[in-house]
């Protein structure tokens, strides 16, 4: 049997992108409305362990939701917001203002506060139920060659503290394949050198063990022994990577360091944070490990997530063939 139809823009959602131009985050909301929104937010650090990150991202997505609704639809109450009205919003934001991604995470928040609404008996009904969003193109993540990696980890030269640190930095960001958020966060008690390897603590608050290559190992061990010492203030907590004052790397100093060690290693193309991440895996994946491990490793809930890595190597052995096949040359 067919399911439920998606709801069709009708007269209402036509004229949606000719009258409304995109609410900003800032713009008056509805105190009730505001008042869920950040009763919402509540159950997501407290119950549920997002992310600060995650959370500034959704709240800022439902304000602009609601902003809309209120300016436009003349919202008042999340209980009396229906689908067609939802759908306008989502049409408001159309054109090329926004990536397909920042539309499809605009519609997950507020879909997760819809089942938030019901759950907590604001609403009898789910209203974001039958809308649809726009499909998304999955991507083959951006990754970088054996011999680019092994430029950039030997790219920090020297014995002061700072090339120790950004050394083991990096040593530790591509043989573990965290992300740019846990590594910011790593805490020296969870580390474990001796026997290789890390607890990490990802989304949702999930733990996972990942393990530590032996390279990465040493690099902390040189980094721990005459590196972190001279980052140490007295107010420094147990983050295991240190900023000159003492305190935890962001992750914007973090991304400073990959570019700044990626240009002084000679790539010529931009080298973000996460390609780390992503050539860890597709590294492992040429190798001949199995999808199920990178899962756990990479900490992705859904097997989906991880099988775009097999796009990545179907990818190079399609240039291979074509580079050495004899048939395939002049």
């Amino acid at each position: 049997m067919p399911g439920p139809a998606a709801v069709a823009p009708g007269p209402v959602a036509a004229t949606a992108t000719q009258d409304a131009t995109e609410a900003l985050p800032d713009a008056p909301v509805p105190p009730a409305m505001a008042e869920a929104i950040e009763d919402f937010g509540n159950v997501l650090t407290l119950e549920r362990g997002r992310s600060d990150h995650t959370l500034a991202g959704y709240e800022s997505d439902l304000r602009q939701c609601a902003a809309w609704l209120a300016a436009h639809r003349g919202a008042r109450d999340w209980r009396d917001v229906t689908a067609a009205q939802a759908m306008d919003w989502l049409y408001s934001l159309g054109g090329d203002r926004f990536a397909v991604s920042s539309l499809a995470r605009k519609l997950s928040a507020l879909r997760g506060f819809a089942r938030h609404l019901v759950r907590e008996e604001i609403r009898t009904d789910d209203f974001t139920a039958l809308l649809q969003g726009p499909k998304r193109v999955r991507r083959v993540p951006g990754t970088l060659t054996g011999a680019e990696i092994g430029r950039l980890l030997a790219a920090p030269q020297g014995g002061d503290p700072f090339a120790l640190r950004d050394r083991a930095l990096l040593e530790l960001f591509y043989s573990s394949g965290l992300r740019v958020s846990e590594l910011a966060g790593i805490a020296l008690q969870q580390v474990d050198l001796e026997n290789g390897f890390l607890r990490v603590f990802g989304k949702g608050a999930k733990e996972r063990v990942v393990p530590v290559g032996g390279r990465a190992v040493e690099a902390l061990r040189v980094y721990l022994a005459a590196g972190r010492p001279a980052f140490v203030k007295g107010r420094t907590g147990s983050a295991l990577f240190l900023s000159e004052r003492g305190d935890p790397l962001s992750r914007k100093t973090l991304w400073v360091i990959v570019q700044k060690y990626a240009a002084r290693a000679g790539i010529e193309r931009g080298v973000k944070p996460h390609q780390l991440r992503h050539s860890f895996a597709s590294h492992l994946l040429g190798g001949g490990a199995d999808l199920r491990s990178i899962q756990e490793m990479l900490g992705h809930a859904n097997l989906a997530t991880t099988q775009i890595y097999t796009a990545v190597e179907d990818k190079r052995l399609v240039e291979q063939h074509a580079k050495f096949h004899p048939r395939n040359r002049e």
